[in-house]
């Protein structure tokens, strides 16, 4: 019976149809991850570039290159965690742990793109946008997915420093360099995915227990997380403050981040004294704490002069 559909499997990817090849393919690289990540890197190009958009061409170079290294990052991904995938219920319709798409081709493809768009990178925007994205997706692809994921409970706070780069690739991308602004935005995106992970691990945590994952709900409890999740959310207050400190904010972004850091500590308070096992509303309330910040930061934007 294995065989046999095995043997489907191969039949139908030979006569897959080339748009659905490319649906399939596209599917791997994880659109979602990667669109979130052209946001972020835009923020950074804004920020780094004086509260203006660089030159057209740049701005088409950095965007198309950073989408194919980031795609290719999560093709990697997906290659690595596909017999995890088949094993957890969120997970299971992939396309590789179906078996719908060709282990090889996805292997190829994911390395052609990330070697391709570096040295793109390198040559039409700049050596030092290369070099930070390289950092990412290393990080991402090989010292979480490949090394930490399956050995440590502290593989979300390993990966949290490769998703944090984004807005510092577009930061150098425009300056040429790393300074205490493209750190102040490092540190915001390094501290805001860890209760934003920790939520996510909390609702699927039986299905990381059944694929043997060692995430901290697994490892150390559901409550031991919760009290993790509601101490980054304070240390994210006062981190969020981090760009008016180094005076590319003003006052419209100092109160918007301390409004919504309070905000979201209280919430987070209430979820680890609840009897809550997860709380859905603080993993949305992440993606909206983020896309406010930076929109405050673009607005109240302070140009150097």
């Amino acid at each position: 019976m294995q065989s046999h559909n095995i043997k489907s499997i191969s039949v139908a990817q030979q006569t897959m149809p080339l748009w659905k090849s490319v649906r399939v393919y596209l599917s791997i690289c994880k659109p979602n991850i990667v669109a979130l990540t052209l946001v972020a890197a835009l923020a950074g190009i804004y920020i780094g570039n004086n509260g203006v958009l660089p030159q057209l061409s740049m701005l088409i170079w950095l965007m198309t290159t950073l989408a194919f290294a980031t795609g290719g990052a999560c093709m990697i991904n997906n290659i690595y965690d596909q017999d995890i995938d088949r094993k957890m219920k969120r997970t299971a319709d992939r396309a590789l742990a179906k078996g719908v798409a060709k282990i090889n081709s996805a292997i190829t493809l994911a390395t052609t793109m990330i070697v391709v768009s570096l040295l793109l990178m390198a040559y039409f925007v700049n050596a030092a946008s290369a070099m930070v994205t390289a950092v990412g997706v290393f990080g991402y692809a090989v010292v979480y997915t490949m090394w930490a994921k399956r050995r440590t409970p502290w593989a979300n706070q390993i990966g949290g420093i490769a998703g944090a780069v984004p807005p510092v690739i577009g930061y150098v991308a425009v300056t040429g360099s790393l300074d205490m602004i493209a750190l102040s935005l490092f540190a915001i995106m390094v501290v805001w995915q860890q209760p934003h992970a920790l939520s996510l691990a909390l609702k699927y945590r039986e299905d990381y227990a059944k694929a043997g994952v060692p995430v901290i709900p697994v490892v150390h409890g559901v409550q031991n997380t919760k009290l993790r999740i509601f101490l980054y959310a304070a240390l994210l207050v006062p981190v969020s403050v981090l760009p008016y400190a180094v005076g590319i904010a003003g006052g419209l972004y100092l109160a918007v981040s301390v409004l919504l850091g309070l905000y979201y500590l209280g919430m987070c308070y209430k979820f680890y004294v609840s009897a809550k096992e997860y709380d859905i509303r603080i993993f949305l309330f992440t993606l909206l704490h983020l896309i406010a910040l930076f929109g405050a930061m673009m607005i109240n934007y302070i140009p150097a002069h």
